[in-house]
């Protein structure tokens, strides 16, 4: 279980982006957290994973405190991060990226598992280099197999729709159903997406560095899609803002 309490967080410049954030998430769920731009969403998910640290509060896994724990040190615990845009590695194949990011050792067999849960046919893509011949959607995939192969506790994925075709994005979605319904861990993904706002357990919206609004999807989607009106969750009251 993740528990955040009173998290706060300014930039170089003294501005407050996150403001006394206390939050929950249970082993198992499966949260979106959505709002306006700029309204700290990234930078939620890069404290908890590590990235950035929180200028007040505290983070426990699993009732340990890693509010000062580096990232590999939560990667070690549990903590899996997917970026917006996955890193690209010369040199690096398919095979080693999966590997790293399992911590242990695996078979080609288990590799080869891992890459057909996310429609990537080993045989075509074991030796491959993770570099600029994957596609967005391809480079997606292997980071999920990665994240899939390491059992983490948390997974965070920053906006994983970002920059990839439809075909790719209708099967991110199949993606995220097959992790959550396999997956004993935690699911929290940065987005704006309808399809994916749809197959969450709980949303959580972020507006101003503040949690305005958190609940079950089924409370909390009908009216995010309300076509007209002022947003009621966001701290601006901005017209179409979580579109």
């Amino acid at each position: 279980m993740l528990e955040l309490s009173n998290i706060s967080f300014c930039a170089e410049a003294e501005k407050e982006i996150l403001k006394n954030i206390n939050m929950t998430v249970q082993d198992g769920e499966f949260l979106v957290i959505t709002g306006p731009n700029g309204g700290g969403k990234s930078t939620l998910a890069k404290v908890i994973a590590g990235i950035e640290t929180p200028s007040g509060g505290s983070i426990l896994l699993d009732g340990n405190d890693i509010t000062k724990e580096s990232i590999t040190a939560r990667a070690k615990a549990g903590v899996s991060f997917a970026f917006q845009q996955p890193v690209r590695f010369k040199g690096i194949t398919v095979r080693d990226m999966v590997q790293m990011a399992a911590q242990q050792p695996l078979s080609d067999q288990q590799i080869s598992s891992y890459l057909w849960s996310v429609g990537l046919c080993a045989k075509e893509y074991l030796d491959r280099e993770v570099n600029a011949e994957l596609s967005g959607g391809e480079m997606k995939r292997v980071e999920i197999a990665g994240v899939m192969a390491k059992q983490t506790k948390l997974a965070i994925f920053d906006e994983p729709e970002a920059g990839i075709d439809l075909w790719s994005f209708k099967n991110l979605i199949d993606i995220f159903q097959k992790m959550r319904e396999n997956m004993d861990g935690s699911i929290i993904v940065i987005s704006h997406q309808e399809r994916i706002l749809e197959i969450a357990d709980e949303i959580m919206v972020l507006s101003g560095g503040e949690i305005t609004a958190r609940g079950k999807r089924q409370e909390i989607l009908p009216q995010l899609l309300k076509a007209e009106g002022d947003c009621q969750f966001c701290a601006k009251k901005e017209r179409g803002c979580c579109e």
